[in-house]
């Protein structure tokens, strides 16, 4: 099943443009990024794969769905981000060409939040960690019980410290917006995987995630 609609899901899901190519891998330099950070990346809340007109509208609401989260790596002048995504499954590469994949239908940027744990001594350690998961696939069905993986299941899964311990918990995946509902455009993804919304299966989202009391927020990433 899962071969049958990734093709179309590369064409309808948020990555709309990937225009940027291999880019180049200095857009981190000069924010203050550092290995070990994590980008949260926020569409409005109303956004839809299917129409333009409303999701340029729905931007000016102010409510963010975070969609996605990506682990920062610096390396000399040069900075990578290491994620997992429908398109790439779980791979290293080019700040730029993360920012390219995660262009919007009508050209512009999401949200890209910046978000560093308070205690990131172990940051190298953490981002070696996610490394190892370079070459796996993209786990469609957001299951903890295979060797695929998600976003938010990749921070998870390498963000343990030495003794062992998750850094990041799991609980209930709430894909529900403050009012209750699910956004179009969970409804719109999981409608085309033909698959029903894993709500209240335990595992994490990045919209979850993003709230960690591990965390502190850093900057946001502006792109124009």
């Amino acid at each position: 099943m899962k071969r049958v609609i990734f093709p179309l899901l590369l064409m309808l899901t948020v990555f709309a443009s990937c225009r940027g190519g291999a880019g180049q891998a200095e857009a981190g330099q000069g924010t203050g990024l550092q290995s070990g950070d994590l980008i949260f990346v926020g569409i409005p809340m109303d956004y839809t794969l299917s129409d333009t007109a409303a999701s340029r509208a729905a931007a000016d609401s102010g409510a963010l769905n975070y969609i996605h989260v990506a682990i920062v790596e610096t390396d000399a002048d040069s900075t990578f981000v290491i994620d997992a995504t429908i398109k790439r499954g779980v791979a290293r590469y080019p700040i730029d060409t993360f920012f390219a994949d995660f262009r919007l239908k009508d050209g512009s940027y999401p949200h890209f939040d910046v978000m560093r744990l308070k205690d990131n001594s172990d940051a190298a350690a953490f981002v070696a960690n996610a490394k190892t998961f370079v070459g796996r696939g993209y786990d469609t069905w957001f299951l903890a019980d295979n060797e695929e993986q998600y976003c938010s299941e990749l921070v998870r899964n390498a963000y343990i410290t030495g003794d062992g311990r998750h850094v990041f918990g799991e609980m209930p995946m709430n894909f529900k917006n403050a009012s209750g509902e699910f956004p179009t455009y969970w409804v719109e993804l999981f409608g085309l995987l033909g698959m029903p919304i894993p709500q209240d299966v335990m595992g994490t989202i990045p919209n979850d995630m993003l709230r960690d009391t591990n965390l502190r927020y850093v900057t946001t990433i502006e792109r124009k």
